[in-house]
Protein backbone atom coordinates (compact mmCIF):
# COMPACT_ATOMS: atom_id res chain seq x y z
CA UNK A 1 0.00 0.00 0.00
CA UNK A 2 1.58 3.36 -0.84
CA UNK A 3 1.24 6.03 2.02
CA UNK A 4 0.91 9.63 1.12
CA UNK A 5 0.86 12.65 3.48
CA UNK A 6 -0.50 15.57 1.89
CA UNK A 7 0.17 18.60 4.15
CA UNK A 8 -2.28 21.51 4.40
CA UNK A 9 0.16 24.54 4.76
CA UNK A 10 -1.09 27.34 6.54
CA UNK A 11 -2.26 26.00 9.82
CA UNK A 12 -0.76 29.21 11.22
CA UNK A 13 -4.02 30.68 9.73
CA UNK A 14 -6.15 28.14 12.12
CA UNK A 15 -7.38 29.59 15.33
CA UNK A 16 -8.53 28.35 18.66
CA UNK A 17 -11.74 29.81 20.98
CA UNK A 18 -13.58 30.86 17.56
CA UNK A 19 -11.62 33.61 16.19
CA UNK A 20 -11.51 33.73 12.50
CA UNK A 21 -8.72 34.44 10.61
CA UNK A 22 -8.63 34.49 6.62
CA UNK A 23 -6.89 32.24 4.36
CA UNK A 24 -6.01 33.94 0.42
CA UNK A 25 -4.96 31.34 -2.08
CA UNK A 26 -5.31 31.10 -5.85
CA UNK A 27 -7.29 28.61 -7.98
CA UNK A 28 -8.62 25.55 -6.61
CA UNK A 29 -9.56 22.12 -8.62
CA UNK A 30 -11.57 19.06 -7.33
CA UNK A 31 -11.56 15.69 -8.88
CA UNK A 32 -12.09 12.29 -7.82
CA UNK A 33 -9.57 10.40 -6.10
CA UNK A 34 -9.70 7.24 -7.89
CA UNK A 35 -8.62 4.12 -5.55
CA UNK A 36 -9.26 3.88 -1.71
CA UNK A 37 -8.06 6.60 0.83
CA UNK A 38 -7.50 5.22 4.42
CA UNK A 39 -7.23 7.58 7.53
CA UNK A 40 -5.30 6.13 10.96
CA UNK A 41 -5.27 7.49 14.29
CA UNK A 42 -2.71 5.74 16.50
CA UNK A 43 -4.14 2.53 15.09
CA UNK A 44 -7.65 3.45 14.57
CA UNK A 45 -9.18 3.31 11.27
CA UNK A 46 -11.16 6.51 11.58
CA UNK A 47 -12.02 6.96 8.19
CA UNK A 48 -11.92 4.80 4.67
CA UNK A 49 -13.25 5.59 1.34
CA UNK A 50 -13.61 4.87 -2.17
CA UNK A 51 -15.22 8.14 -2.71
CA UNK A 52 -12.34 10.71 -1.58
CA UNK A 53 -12.09 13.83 -3.69
CA UNK A 54 -8.41 15.69 -3.90
CA UNK A 55 -8.80 19.17 -3.35
CA UNK A 56 -5.74 20.67 -5.23
CA UNK A 57 -5.60 24.83 -4.27
CA UNK A 58 -2.14 26.71 -5.94
CA UNK A 59 0.50 26.73 -3.89
CA UNK A 60 -0.40 24.41 -1.74
CA UNK A 61 0.13 20.39 -1.39
CA UNK A 62 -2.82 18.35 -2.54
CA UNK A 63 -5.68 17.34 0.11
CA UNK A 64 -7.82 14.36 0.23
CA UNK A 65 -11.41 15.46 1.60
CA UNK A 66 -13.70 12.38 2.70
CA UNK A 67 -17.44 11.74 2.12
CA UNK A 68 -18.94 12.48 5.98
CA UNK A 69 -20.79 8.74 5.41
CA UNK A 70 -17.08 7.51 5.39
CA UNK A 71 -16.25 9.33 8.59
CA UNK A 72 -16.30 7.32 11.76
CA UNK A 73 -17.97 9.93 13.88
CA UNK A 74 -18.20 8.12 16.91
CA UNK A 75 -14.79 9.00 17.56
CA UNK A 76 -14.63 12.53 16.62
CA UNK A 77 -16.08 16.24 18.92
CA UNK A 78 -16.27 19.57 17.16
CA UNK A 79 -14.22 21.91 18.65
CA UNK A 80 -14.57 26.05 18.53
CA UNK A 81 -11.80 26.21 15.85
CA UNK A 82 -12.72 28.16 12.84
CA UNK A 83 -10.80 29.02 10.11
CA UNK A 84 -11.85 31.42 6.57
CA UNK A 85 -10.34 30.54 3.20
CA UNK A 86 -11.41 33.24 0.62
CA UNK A 87 -12.21 30.31 -2.04
CA UNK A 88 -13.57 27.95 0.42
CA UNK A 89 -15.20 29.66 3.24
CA UNK A 90 -15.30 28.64 7.18
CA UNK A 91 -13.67 25.90 8.25
CA UNK A 92 -14.69 24.04 11.05
CA UNK A 93 -12.30 21.40 13.02
CA UNK A 94 -12.95 18.23 15.30
CA UNK A 95 -10.61 16.48 17.91
CA UNK A 96 -10.24 12.90 17.76
CA UNK A 97 -10.70 10.19 20.55
CA UNK A 98 -9.70 6.53 20.04
CA UNK A 99 -7.13 4.22 21.37
CA UNK A 100 -7.20 5.80 24.92
CA UNK A 101 -5.29 8.73 23.01
CA UNK A 102 -6.71 12.00 21.46
CA UNK A 103 -5.29 15.19 18.86
CA UNK A 104 -7.21 18.70 18.93
CA UNK A 105 -8.11 19.86 15.28
CA UNK A 106 -7.56 16.36 13.49
CA UNK A 107 -9.89 16.76 10.82
CA UNK A 108 -12.19 20.25 9.54
CA UNK A 109 -14.81 20.59 6.79
CA UNK A 110 -16.45 23.52 5.46
CA UNK A 111 -19.85 22.13 6.20
CA UNK A 112 -21.26 25.19 3.63
CA UNK A 113 -18.67 26.23 1.20
CA UNK A 114 -18.33 28.81 -1.21
CA UNK A 115 -19.30 28.15 -4.34
CA UNK A 116 -15.32 27.18 -5.96
CA UNK A 117 -15.47 24.13 -3.33
CA UNK A 118 -19.04 22.92 -3.26
CA UNK A 119 -18.12 19.77 -4.55
CA UNK A 120 -16.38 19.23 -0.83
CA UNK A 121 -19.63 20.06 1.09
CA UNK A 122 -20.57 17.25 3.36
CA UNK A 123 -16.60 15.93 3.32
CA UNK A 124 -13.66 16.47 5.65
CA UNK A 125 -10.42 16.75 5.46
CA UNK A 126 -7.09 15.47 7.85
CA UNK A 127 -4.21 17.02 9.35
CA UNK A 128 -1.61 14.89 7.84
CA UNK A 129 0.66 15.77 10.70
CA UNK A 130 -1.30 14.11 13.59
CA UNK A 131 -3.26 11.46 10.57
CA UNK A 132 -2.17 8.80 8.76
CA UNK A 133 -3.44 8.98 5.39
CA UNK A 134 -2.92 5.92 3.12
CA UNK A 135 -4.17 5.95 -0.35
CA UNK A 136 -4.38 3.24 -2.53
CA UNK A 137 -4.54 3.93 -6.76
CA UNK A 138 -7.46 1.50 -8.16
CA UNK A 139 -5.82 -0.45 -10.95
CA UNK A 140 -6.25 0.72 -13.91
CA UNK A 141 -7.63 -2.93 -16.26
CA UNK A 142 -6.90 -1.06 -19.82
CA UNK A 143 -3.41 -0.76 -18.84
CA UNK A 144 -2.40 -3.52 -16.30
CA UNK A 145 -1.22 -6.46 -18.35
CA UNK A 146 -3.51 -9.45 -18.37
CA UNK A 147 -1.98 -13.57 -18.97
CA UNK A 148 -4.50 -15.02 -21.18
CA UNK A 149 -6.08 -18.54 -19.34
Amino acid sequence: MRSRNHRQPGRIWMQASGAVSTHHAGQLAIEPYAGTVTVRFSDAIVAATERAKVLQEEGHEPVFYIPFEDIYFDLFEKTNTTSRSALKGTASYWRVHAVGSSADDFMWAYETPETAARAIARHGAFDPEKARIDAEPAEDRRHTPHVPD
